[in-house]
């Protein structure tokens, strides 16, 4: 007899089965959430590369429930299959675990480990998707249809709960722990693992108490193997062959026409599901292109706190547990009190134009968080700005270049770079420097594409200048750049947070670093003195890049900031609205889409078409990779191109929608009854039968 949980008709059993879900589902979105930012910063890849594999890998964990769910109906059955696939999960974190340990030597190993860790994660969440969920299903009796019911809304809160806080989590673990001088990213891949063996043990645990019930069969084979049929047979045939007013009618000597007729339904759906993949290739780009822009963006609430850029993602799986309740008890019924008919179809298209709105909103943000990056210069040209250390304004002649026409004030911080022209690769230039009416000359050397700081000094009697090669590339996580110019006579180091640069004296420069943002009032001198204690460098801001100049006022070094990249200034709260729209395009397209498929499949074919939903968000992905390597786009442009595509393929879809007539698969179950009775020779379908049960709703 089965346990029930006391005084309800509750298996106990579910219970271990929402823990091992709520552990999964931490542990995959927990490693998904800092994955972009592993590749960028630990890796070293470019955004477009580290882009593609995210939705590579993200395609291939939608394409493998396919393979799960063959092995668990046609082999192992579905208790088995989630154990031995959860084994493969776990093997897969620890890999993908062991793979972000810093070691000696190039980064060879860790990419082989982390592609490896990766698909074997892949193999095992995919595998264990159609699973879980049908073997919690599969603990109730068949009485108790609405406490299996309220089983599923259990489940699914425990998806997006443990979704909100691996989110929350693990960008924490990687940023506010240090492990091998850097970002944690072992320890944040780690966490996830342990939970992933937490979800097993559990699992495990309930063993005794689980209805296992044997292998039953797989339909998707079979509907395949009737369809292959299908085309074999009609390609094979001849004129004098009897016509058939549909392809898969040619099945009928080798299958029954009730399944026939089952699969023309089914079909009739999935060439609906055809212009869907569209959505996912928005939608999943909230851990790979919106963590990006967000890593160039201001992340601090004032003083109460400062988020991470891939803590971000919380927002969706938070705004779903507040929307869902809101749209299924007041807005859905507010529509409904308009006269307005939003039927499903209509349900998933509005979510299509939604996310177009997101990803409209994704572009105004993008617009405004650009005008604070350096672009590189362009071919046969480099950037170059001026700090003039001289106490007096000086003008600065380059040949052939109409630059620098103003004279240079003392410490003056130029606003931006100036483009210089130089015709080829590399060129020397003779630059002349003008000071109250005396003429120095120096000769430097710049290269295409690269950006200068040129440092005009004096020396003796004459102004010397110094070139040098600047860091125009915002960090990817945010983070400040610096280094330390010394017109001190002694050499002067400087610990700031706990990273430590060393000026040499007489114009010397540090090396230039990176340190977390934050306000930095009092910084140690390497070695103390009375001249140089301590040094107020203020507040170093998000993204920026700043030259601080050290001399001497009042018998004390103090420390003069030049920003030469600015600050990210657009606030992180305007990617609010973005993700507040794809959330709302979610719960319009996904959850009425997932409704859309039960309602419209015979019983035996639900998990055909929850088989072709899921391939919707892995073709999704492929269409990002395509775009993140192929297009080669200015990154709002991409933005623009993809909200253009969904409205474009929204419209498609609409037409497509306007001619669907919903069907009731159960009036149909009945029909097929009523019919069994009719001679199994007829070579057509009774479609009198049918017709009583087709709704004349359309889109």
């Amino acid at each position: 007899m089965t346990k029930k949980i006391c005084g309800t008709n509750y298996p106990l059993s579910i219970c271990f089965i929402v823990v091992n879900e709520f552990c999964e589902r931490f542990s995959y979105y927990g490693m998904k959430a800092v994955l972009t930012l592993y590749f960028l910063t630990y890796l070293h890849w470019d955004k477009d590369l580290s882009t593609a594999v995210y939705h590579a890998f993200s395609s291939l964990c939608y394409f493998t429930p396919i393979l799960g769910a063959l092995i668990a109906d046609s082999w192992l059955g579905k208790f088995k299959t989630i154990i031995y696939l959860s084994i493969v999960y776990v093997i897969g974190h620890v890999v993908k675990s062991v793979g972000a340990i810093p070691t000696v030597g190039d980064t060879t190993a860790h990419i082989a480990l982390s592609i490896v860790g990766l698909i074997l994660i892949a193999l095992g969440t995919g595998g264990i998707k159609p699973c879980v969920a049908a073997f919690g299903g599969d603990q109730f009796d068949e009485e108790h249809t609405a406490e299996r019911q309220k089983f599923f809304s259990i489940f699914y809160m425990s998806i997006n709960a443990g979704s909100v806080l691996s989110t929350l989590i693990t960008p924490l673990l990687r940023g506010n722990v240090q492990c091998f001088g850097g970002d944690c990213f072992a320890l944040a891949f780690g966490v996830p693992a342990a939970l992933m063996v937490v979800a097993l043990v559990v699992f495990i645990a309930g063993s005794g108490l689980y209805k296992k019930g044997p292998p039953q069969g797989n339909i998707l084979l079979e509907v395949c193997n009737c369809i292959g049929f299908a085309i074999k047979k009609r390609w094979n045939s001849s004129k004098s062959d009897t016509k058939r007013k549909h392809w898969l009618d040619w099945a009928e000597e080798k299958y029954s026409k009730r399944l026939i007729q089952e699969i023309k339904m089914v079909l009739r759906v999935l060439v609906l599901y055809i212009p869907l993949p569209m959505f996912w290739a928005l939608f999943d780009q909230q851990g790979s292109r919106w963590t990006l822009q967000a890593t160039r963006m201001n992340m601090a609430f004032g003083g109460a706190f400062v988020v991470k850029p891939d803590q971000m993602q919380m927002l969706n799986a938070l705004l779903i547990l507040i929307f869902v309740p809101i749209f299924d008890l007041i807005i859905y019924p507010l529509v409904g009190l308009c006269k307005i008919n939003l039927t499903p179809l209509r349900k998933i298209a509005a979510g299509m134009v939604f996310a177009s709105l997101a990803f409209i909103a994704a572009t105004l943000v993008e617009i405004n968080v650009v005008k604070t990056v350096v672009e590189p210069a362009p071919a046969g040209k480099c950037l170059l700005q001026t700090f003039n250390l001289v106490k007096a304004d000086v003008t600065m002649k380059i040949p052939d270049s109409p630059l620098f026409a103003e004279p240079i004030k003392y410490l003056q911080d130029p606003a931006q770079y100036e483009t210089l022209d130089l015709g080829m690769s590399n060129k020397t230039l003779t630059i002349e420097i003008i000071d109250n009416g005396t003429s120095s000359v120096c000769s430097q050397t710049f290269v295409e594409q690269k950006a200068y700081s040129l440092i005009l000094y004096p020396a003796a009697s004459k102004i010397e200048c110094k070139l040098l090669e600047d860091s125009i590339t915002k960090h990817q996580e945010g983070n400040a750049h610096l280094r330390f110019l010394n017109t001190h006579t002694e050499n002067i180091g400087v610990t700031v947070g706990n990273v430590e640069f060393h000026a040499p004296s007489g114009y010397g420069v540090s090396s230039n670093n990176t340190v977390d943002r934050g306000e930095y009032s009092s910084v140690q001198c390497i070695p103390q003195s009375e001249k140089c204690s301590t040094l107020d460098l203020g507040l170093l801001d998000f993204g920026a890049s700043y030259t601080f100049i050290l001399i001497e006022e009042s018998g004390k070094i103090v420390a003069k900031k030049m920003e030469d990249v600015k600050a990210n200034n657009v606030h992180i709260a305007w990617q609010i609205p973005q993700y507040v729209l794809i959330t709302v395009g979610e719960v319009m397209f996904s959850i009425t889409g997932l409704e859309f498929s039960y309602s419209q499949a015979p019983t035996n074919m639900k998990s055909v078409l929850q088989a072709g939903w899921l391939l919707t968000v892995a073709f999704g992905n492929v269409i990002v990779l395509i775009v993140a390597e192929g297009a080669g786009l200015e990154q709002w442009i991409e933005f623009l191109l993809f909200a253009a595509l969904l409205l474009g393929v929204c419209v498609i879809f609409s037409i497509m929608a306007h001619f669907y007539t919903y069907v009731d698969p159960e009036q149909l179950e009945k029909a097929y009854l009523n019919d069994s009775n009719k001679d199994e020779g007829d070579e057509e379908f009774d479609m009198k039968k049918q017709n009583k049960t087709i709704s004349s709703t359309k889109f």
